[in-house]
């Protein structure tokens, strides 16, 4: 056993933590359907609750590292018609949180992630242009996006469903991905501190030696992302979020 900043930790559990890491590094990047696999594997290790605000600093220098990469690319048009109902759901999340115990978090976690799947498998067959840029309809995926990062850090499918739809080219679709994601994470610090306390000193500097894995990652997402066809891409994403369901669900 390993004693680092008050955690216990074998050395299959430390190995476990970079992977995830690693994951969510190249998630921010292009690769999606890693933080899907990440999300379980730090749930099981640490809890459901107590592995959301374990994550959230890691997911915070990852999105550095995309918006550093892809930032020209953002879209601000669909950015600013999210932002208002996301921090609503952050809300509505930071209290279903507290009324919740650790079972019944990780079980939503779990039928989040099925739904993260049907959604994009619903994608992959619906009409392009079945789903108009209204108003209305960015304020739902945002909100549904708010709930679902605070709950379990698991919106990157919500996102998804919401970015493609709107026909944005892979680049922007990461650009406008990893503004969103990078003001969302800052927005919930405060509540993983002052409401749910999943956030302390301890967790951070765990965090920290976890910041090289999260670069690694990072790199190998940009490049994985240049080569792979778009077709393999989507199914690879799909593989790995219903994966990541069985794990959670277990």
């Amino acid at each position: 056993m390993l004693e680092l900043f008050s955690y216990s930790l074998d050395y299959t559990t430390l190995v476990l933590l970079f992977l995830v890491a690693f994951f969510i590094g190249m998630a921010k990047t292009g690769m999606h359907g890693a933080s899907m696999f990440a999300v379980p594997l730090l749930a099981i290790v640490f809890g459901g609750k107590v592995s959301v605000g374990l994550m959230l600093p890691m997911l915070i220098m990852a999105d550095l590292f995309a918006v550093k990469y892809y930032h020209r690319h953002a879209n601000w048009y669909f950015l600013i018609k999210l932002f208002p109902s996301a921090a609503i759901g952050v809300l509505v999340g930071t209290w279903l949180g507290n009324i919740i115990d650790d079972q019944v978090f990780k079980t939503i976690m779990s039928v989040i992630i099925f739904a993260s799947l049907g959604l994009m498998l619903w994608m992959g067959k619906a009409n392009k242009d079945s789903i108009p840029d209204y108003l209305w309809f960015a304020l739902m995926m945002g909100f549904v996006g708010g709930v679902t990062t605070m709950v379990g850090n698991l919106a990157g499918s919500v996102m998804a469903l919401y970015l493609l739809s709107m026909r944005l080219p892979k680049n922007e679709y990461i650009g406008t991905a990893a503004w969103f994601f990078l003001a969302i994470n800052l927005f919930k610090v405060p509540f993983h501190l002052f409401s749910w306390e999943s956030i302390d000193l301890n967790s951070f500097l765990l965090n920290l030696i976890c910041l090289p894995f999260i670069a690694l990652g990072a790199w190998v997402g940009i490049v994985i992302v240049k080569r792979i066809e778009e077709k393999y891409y989507r199914w690879l994403v799909i593989g790995m979020t219903g994966l990541a369901s069985v794990l959670m669900l277990f």
